[in-house]
C-alpha cells in the first residue's frame, strides 16, 4: 500500500497558516496576563551586575567568556550563517528527500541537533546561571557568595597550541574515511573537507568550553593578532 503524499501548497501552507494564527493568539493572551513592568531609567554611570543581553543574545554573550570578542561576536555567527547557507549545496544526498526520517539521515540529523541544542544550552547558561561579575552560579548557589574572577587561568604556549589545533583538525578530517569510506565517497573530496571543517569547528566550541571550565585554560593559541 502506497503512502499518501500531499503537496506543500495548499496542504502544508494551510496548516502552517493555522498554526501561526494559534501562536499569535497565545502570545497576545500571554502578553495581556503577564506583568512586565518597566524598570528604572538607565544610568550611564552605573551598570547592573550582571548586565545581560536579551535572551536571544545571551548565547553570544556567554561565548565572550571563552573567546575573544571578535571571534565570539563576529566570526562564530558568520561561520554559523555560512554553514547553514552551504548545507543545500554540500549535502546533496537524495535519501529522505520529501520526508522526515532519521534512519536515512543519521549523520546530518545528529550533527544538526547537536549544534541546535548547543546554542540553546549557551542561552540557558548565560541567562539563568550567570551571576555577579558574570561568574557561574548553580541554581542552589547564592549570588551573595563572591567568586573569583578568573585570575587563575592560563594559556598554552603558541607551539603547543598550534600542534593541538593541527592534531584536532587533522585527525578529525582523516579519521572518518579510514574508519568508513562511505562518508568520503558520498560527499566527494571538496564537499567532504567543507562539511568536516564546519562540523569540527562546531565541536571545537564545547571542547574549548570544557578546557576552560575543567582545566582553567583560557586560550589554546595566543598570537599577536588573535587568541583562540
Amino acid at each position: 500500500m502506497k503512502k499518501q503524499k500531499t503537496y506543500v501548497w495548499p496542504d502544508l501552507v494551510f496548516k502552517e497558516f493555522l498554526m501561526i494564527i494559534v501562536l499569535t493568539i497565545i502570545l497576545i493572551i500571554w502578553g495581556l496576563i503577564m506583568n512586565a513592568p518597566l524598570r528604572e531609567i538607565a544610568a550611564p554611570g552605573r551598570s547592573e551586575n550582571p548586565s545581560k543581553a536579551p535572551w536571544y543574545f545571551a548565547g553570544l554573550q556567554e561565548l565572550l567568556v571563552y573567546f575573544d570578542p571578535w571571534i565570539a561576536g563576529v566570526m562564530i555567527p558568520v561561520i554559523i550563517a555560512a554553514g547553514l547557507i552551504i548545507i543545500p549545496y554540500a549535502d546533496t544526498n537524495p535519501q529522505g528527500k520529501g520526508g522526515y526520517t532519521f534512519s536515512l539521515r543519521r549523520f546530518a540529523v545528529v550533527n544538526f541537533l547537536f549544534g541546535f541544542l548547543l546554542w540553546w544550552a549557551l542561552i540557558f547558561i548565560g541567562y539563568f546561571l550567570r551571576g555577579p561579575n558574570w561568574q557561574l552560579y548553580l541554581p542552589w548557589e547564592s549570588w551573595e557568595t563572591v567568586k573569583e574572577t578568573g585570575n587563575h587561568l592560563r594559556s598554552l604556549s603558541p607551539a603547543v597550541g598550534l600542534v593541538c589545533i593541527s592534531f584536532y583538525f587533522g585527525l578529525g578530517i582523516l579519521l572518518p574515511p579510514l574508519m568508513s569510506i562511505d562518508l568520503y565517497l558520498l560527499y566527494g573530496s571538496l564537499r567532504y573537507i567543507v562539511v568536516m571543517t564546519l562540523i569540527l569547528l562546531m565541536y571545537a566550541v564545547p571542547l574549548k568550553i570544557l578546557l576552560r571550565l575543567a582545566f582553567n585554560i583560557r586560550y589554546v593559541l595566543v598570537t599577536p593578532w588573535f587568541n583562540i
